[in-house]
């Protein structure tokens, strides 16, 4: 039997975190092994003619198997086809057709095998054959002409494709025709018309055939239908016809039901189980009839029952046996009714029941193989062995057959094989694999070691332990370093070996350890779990009614697990919000503005984490401004007469009477309290309940003088409160709960302050509250010291050692007794300063601004409190520049936790620093280390403080400067740089000059007259350049060379020149507008005058309008001039040099309806292309694709 078998899950819950607990153990690859068939392809496998035949067959084994083919039944050797190849290290077969070949030679039965020593795989059969697309039968189709009222069938039969054929009607505009419950197409694909009206008749009603794996699509000849009144029979006949003649005399009065199919009043209906059952019924009668559907023996089943073709075809998905029965559809219209009886038989093809799994034993063990398939007919069982019948086999003494189970005993090596369970019935055949490997393995763990889980409190924990062995390890899982095995009275121990905490809380945090055991030896694995804090949303959002054109704001306010980083999405109606700016996200706010009547709905706060989600609902209902003389809508009138009944000691029944809704339902009522002993005047929510109840039955706490009142609620608001009911006193009983937030912290070294948040009057249950304090040292061996208190919220524990861990309890009593025995808290004594400075304190200095501080922890014990980290005191004693005291001005950089080392940031270069560390608890600082001296490096200097030139002359400039306020360092020199500025602004070649550092004046000589300047300044140290300040200036102008200059735009003989250009210009321009009136005009009129009728015109190479349409003997291909195809086909290589030219009706795409975007027109004269818009029309294969 199997090594495995699967442990129930638990909860529907767990289905998809258990989908991983397979019932067989995996072999690992790196171990020898049977051949395994991991990928193949489909058993009817349907190919395209006009692409390379790849044929799939993968397997994984060990040693790798060697792969090898039958077709129809014999080995297929393709090494003698050069169109045949085996794709490397698999055994998929790659037949290339392309380059010269044919699909039709390559049909057959196809089947592989994967062989190794240790056995061989077989594949299932795959019957490969070419999708084929025929063309449709030529024929001839006369006008069909009848009267108003008569029924109709227009034939389709569509040639018979491999796969069948997609059906649907169109007109010559490639639009659908309209479907109603008086017309519609049959499964057979014929359109019926239950009975014709004078719009039915037109010309071009067509059947298209959509061949999918061709991607090609078939045209029935047009089928031209002419509806006529009795008024026009009468005439026609006159004229021209006898009434024999005359097609369809039936009369046009109103009539009952008949079928137009099924014929009779009764059929027969077979179908595989697991298929889509289909049945159909379609009647003609006047006026039309309605269809309706019952099953005699049973009723439909309500979630596989489906209606289509309008409630003309019944479809009932994954039938079964159970869905064998009759099913009558009824017709009916005013003037009768009319029933057909379809007797259903559901067959079935095997399917499994139990399939054979693959079986791994060691040496001298028992298993069995078990093959169950069942179907209708009972399917055949029959074995197999490494592709051979068992009959023919070689023995092997360790098995034996029975039936559909093969049982071994004392398993050798050479008991290694691969079975096959074949499973057949006159409907189809079920194949599968499975190996019996003999291994002798240690255990091995497969799950990764030091896996990380994280699971949210409260919900379920699986812990992989994925493990292999053979004979089968033993596996047993620890918590912690020393922890004893764990029980299955508390875990549920999966024998996949996953272990599963049906319920995980904090303290489930930890390191798991797996341990596999089997004769051969011993592994093990550490896993780590982490219980998260769930997300909660503490702030819902609340239900609004606001009028149209206000602003409304819903709030959601998220609650979450520290080490977790929540996303808050909004959604309205499930969907996600409108992409409108009226609507805004902040934080924990959707704000909607100018409210409008389509933004009323739900509107949902969905919080996710990686690990859960949670989410709450609003109702947004959007209101009109309450119009004049409109009816007056409101809140409701307060409820009244309330009344109490059924009174016991923990519940008592509320009954009123409601008041008016004021023209808005009410929706629902909300109770509140007051306790009057405890609370006077405050009122409490107790409950709510459907607008429709008039009582509520009251939960009700001890020792608690209730009142109640109602309120309604409609979609206006909420009413006035009820007046308040009677007073009800409950009996007294002893406190349910003991105080929340207890404490034990102290306020001094000697003291244990134990704090806690008191019940209020409500919750105290009774008389006589008072509190239980308890306390012990942690690490102690005492006894607990209690002492009872009165109804305060503090105890002051004296005379305790500095910081010392206690066990803290405060647990509340009355009159009538004890609350639940409390938890216990962990709490300090008192701290004080720590008692020794940090010592090894080390400076290295990083930069001219950094500084890294290094320094040794303080030992635990003289901390005396918690630990709050390290401060360092940093000041600058000197600066090494300037070499003045000013007052010492004292910096703190504070490092939380235990680190012994921090960055000091922000200093001065060139200076001398001293610091010191003190550690920090609680209570304050710990004395100071030493103080640590340190000088920072020299760094780049600031900018000179300032920058200006005097007293420009023609040639020379003078610059005087500051210099820079930080200089950093020790100033080596300056470093002026400048350029001339051009009239366009471009800048001259740079001109670079070194001075002193003592200067802070320099005069530039030789310069250029009248130019411009542009000049960096910048200091020097030893670290570097410093930042620059610039400024420009001009040298002066020569007063006599400017003199000298004259104004062109003044001068006479400029201003002549310009007028003469400016009248040229004029004439050339008279010249060309006179010669542009003169031009001919295209002779478009003649050339359409030269063509009597455009209908019958063959469509033009550059115009795309249509010509004349083709015969149906003619079978021309579908170009340009011609409506159709020659083999009535469109494919999908030539369909854009096709369909496409079907002019400016085809210039859009399919609806989703099927429908063409655009109008055919033949008529239509093709228009100029308009901006950047393409004028190719988009091919309508496309389109047609869409109607699958």
């Amino acid at each position: 039997m199997p090594r495995r078998t699967c442990v129930p899950a638990g909860p529907v819950t767990l289905i998809l975190l258990l989908c991983r607990m397979i019932c067989a153990l995996e072999v690992p690859l790196d171990l020898v092994q049977p051949p395994t068939i991991t990928q193949q392809s489909p058993k009817d496998f349907i190919i395209d003619p006009r692409e390379n035949i790849i044929i799939q067959c993968e397997a994984k084994g060990k040693p790798p198997p060697s792969f090898s083919w039958t077709r129809n039944g014999t080995h297929f050797d393709i090494d003698k086809d050069p169109l045949v190849s085996m794709k490397a290290g698999s055994g998929t077969l790659i037949i290339n057709i392309m380059s010269d070949g044919k699909a039709e030679s390559y049909e057959g039965v196809y089947q592989c095998t994967a062989r190794n020593e240790r056995g061989a795989a077989v594949s299932n059969n795959i019957v490969v054959r070419p999708s084929r697309s025929p063309l449709w039968t030529k024929e001839k189709l006369e006008p069909i002409t009848l009267r108003n009222g008569q029924s109709l069938v227009l034939p389709c039969r569509p040639p018979v494709g491999l796969p069948p054929p997609i059906i649907f009607w169109m007109d010559n505009s490639f639009q659908r025709l309209p479907q109603s419950e008086r017309v519609s197409q049959g499964l057979n694909g014929d359109l019926y018309f239950s009975n014709v009206l004078p719009e039915d008749s037109r010309e071009d009603y067509i059947c298209y055939a959509r061949f999918n794996h061709t991607q090609t699509i078939q045209q029935k000849q047009p089928i031209s239908v002419r509806v006529i009144s009795v008024d026009e029979l009468n005439d026609t006949i006159a004229a021209n016809l006898s009434d024999t003649e005359f097609y369809g005399a039936k009369s046009s009065r109103e009539r009952p039901p008949t079928f137009l199919t099924p014929e009779g009043n009764a059929s027969n209906k077979e179908e595989l189980r697991g298929n889509v059952l289909s049945l159909e019924c379609i009647a003609e009668g006047l006026p039309t009839p309605i269809i309706y559907w019952i099953k005699e023996d049973g009723t439909l089943p309500a979630n596989r029952t489906f209606y289509r073709n309008f409630k003309k075809t019944l479809q009932i998905t994954h039938v079964s046996e159970a869905d064998s029965g009759s099913y009558q559809c009824i017709a009916k219209n005013t003037l009768g009714a009319i029933h057909h009886t379809i007797a259903v038989t559901v067959r079935a093809a095997p399917y499994w029941i139990m399939a054979p799994q693959n079986l791994v034993l060691s040496p001298g063990e028992d298993g069995t193989l078990i093959c169950r398939a069942n179907g209708d007919p009972k399917p055949r069982i029959s074995w197999l062995t490494n592709g051979v019948p068992i009959e023919i086999a070689p023995d092997d003494p360790s098995r034996k057959i029975d039936g559909d189970t093969i049982i071994f005993s004392n398993v050798q090596e050479r008991s290694s094989a691969v079975y096959q369970c074949n499973a057949s019935n006159e409907y189809g055949y079920l194949l599968a694999n499975a190996f019996v490997n003999v291994l002798a393995e240690p255990p091995r763990i497969l799950t990764s070691a030091n896996t990380l889980y994280q699971v949210i409190a409260n919900r379920p924990a699986l812990l992989d332990c994925a493990f292999f062995g053979s004979p089968l390890p033993t596996i047993e899982w620890f918590k912690g370093a020393k922890g004893s095995a764990l029980r299955e009275d508390i875990y549920v121990l999966h024998d996949n070996g996953t272990l599963e905490i049906p319920v995980a809380q904090k303290d489930s945090t930890g390191t798991y350890t797996c341990v596999a055991r089997n004769k051969l030896g011993m592994a093990k694995n550490e896993v780590r779990l982490e219980v998260k804090d769930p997300t909660r949303i503490i702030k819902q959002p609340e239900y609004a009614v606001v009028q149209r054109g206000s602003t409304v704001s819903f709030e959601c306010r998220v609650k979450h697990d520290h080490t977790l980083i929540p996303t808050v999405m909004w959604r309205k109606d499930n969907n996600e919000l409108p992409s409108d700016e009226r609507f805004t996200v902040d934080k924990d706010h959707l704000v909607v503005t100018d409210v409008r009547d389509h933004d009323g709905g739900t509107y949902t706060c969905v919080a996710n984490t990686t690990l859960d989600n949670v989410s709450a609902s609003a109702v947004l209902t959007v209101v009109a401004p309450t119009p004049t003389p409109a009816p007056i809508y409101d809140v409701p009138n307060p409820p009244f007469d309330l009344e109490l009944t059924n009174q016991q000691d923990k519940s008592v029944q509320l009954s009123w009477t409601p008041g008016d809704d004021n023209n808005s339902p009410i929706t629902k009522f909300i109770v509140e309290y007051e306790d009057a002993m405890h609370e006077a005047g405050l009122w409490h929510h107790q409950a709510e309940v459907s607008g429709t109840q008039t009582t509520a039955e009251l939960k009700l706490s001890p020792y608690v003088s209730y009142s109640f009142r109602v309120m309604a609620v409609n979609n206006i608001g909420r009413s006035l409160p009820s007046e308040a009911s009677e007073q009800y006193l409950t009996k007294a009983a002893e406190p349910d709960k003991n105080p929340t937030a207890v404490e034990g912290l102290g306020s001094e070294p000697d003291n244990l302050v134990i704090t806690w948040k008191p019940l209020n009057g409500f919750e105290s249950n009774g008389p006589g509250l008072q509190y239980k304090v308890s306390w012990r040292q942690k690490d102690g061996d005492d006894e607990w010291t209690s002492v009872v208190v009165a109804n305060v919220s503090k105890y002051i524990v004296s005379g305790t050692p500095t910081f010392v861990p206690y066990l803290v309890k405060v647990q509340a009593l009355n009159d009538v007794g004890f609350a639940p025995e409390p938890a216990v808290v962990l709490g300090h004594s008192g701290e004080d300063l720590p008692m020794v400075a940090p010592g090894n304190v080390r400076v290295n200095v990083v930069n001219s601004t950094l500084a890294e501080v290094h320094w040794d922890p303080v030992p635990l014990k003289s901390i005396r409190g918690h630990l709050q980290g390290y401060r360092i005191y940093y000041w600058k004693a000197q600066s090494l520049s300037k070499r003045n005291r000013r007052h010492i001005e004292k910096k703190i950089l504070t490092f939380q936790g235990s680190k012994t080392h921090g960055m000091v940031p922000g200093l001065e270069p060139f200076s001398h620093y001293s610091l010191n560390v003190r550690v920090v608890n609680g209570k304050g600082e710990g004395p100071a280390s030493p103080d640590r001296g340190f000088h920072t490096p020299e760094g780049v200097p600031s900018a000179p403080s300032s920058l200006k030139i005097i007293n420009p002359t023609l040639d020379s400039l003078t610059l005087e400067w500051d210099p820079p306020s930080h200089p950093n360092g020790i100033l080596t020199e300056y470093t002026l740089k400048f350029q001339p500025i051009n009239s366009t602004h471009e800048l001259g070649p740079l001109v670079d000059l070194k001075i002193p550092a003592n200067k802070t004046r320099w005069t530039l000589k030789n310069l250029n007259y009248s130019t411009r300047y542009k000049f960096y300044l910048y200091a020097q140290t030893s670290a570097g350049s410093g930042s620059q300040i610039t400024e420009e200036a001009v040298t002066t102008v020569d007063e006599a060379m400017a003199s000298r200059q004259v104004d062109i735009a003044t001068q006479g003989w400029f201003i002549g020149l310009m007028c003469a250009v400016a009248l040229l210009i004029l004439i050339l321009l008279i010249v060309c507008f006179i010669r542009r009136n003169k031009g001919g005009k295209y002779p478009v009129k003649e050339k359409e005058d030269a063509h009597a009728d455009p209908e019958i015109q063959p469509m033009k190479e550059d115009d795309g309008t249509f010509g004349e349409y083709s015969d149906a003997e003619d079978h021309k291909p579908l170009k340009k001039g011609s409506r159709t195809p020659s083999d009535r086909t469109v494919k999908k290589e030539d369909s854009d040099d096709s369909l496409v030219d079907y002019g400016e009706g085809v210039n859009g795409q399919f609806n989703e309806d099927g429908s063409f975007i655009g109008q055919y027109s033949g008529k239509k004269e093709k228009e100029p292309a308009e901006g950047n818009e393409s004028s190719e029309a988009p091919s309508p294969v496309n389109a047609m694709n869409s109607f699958v």
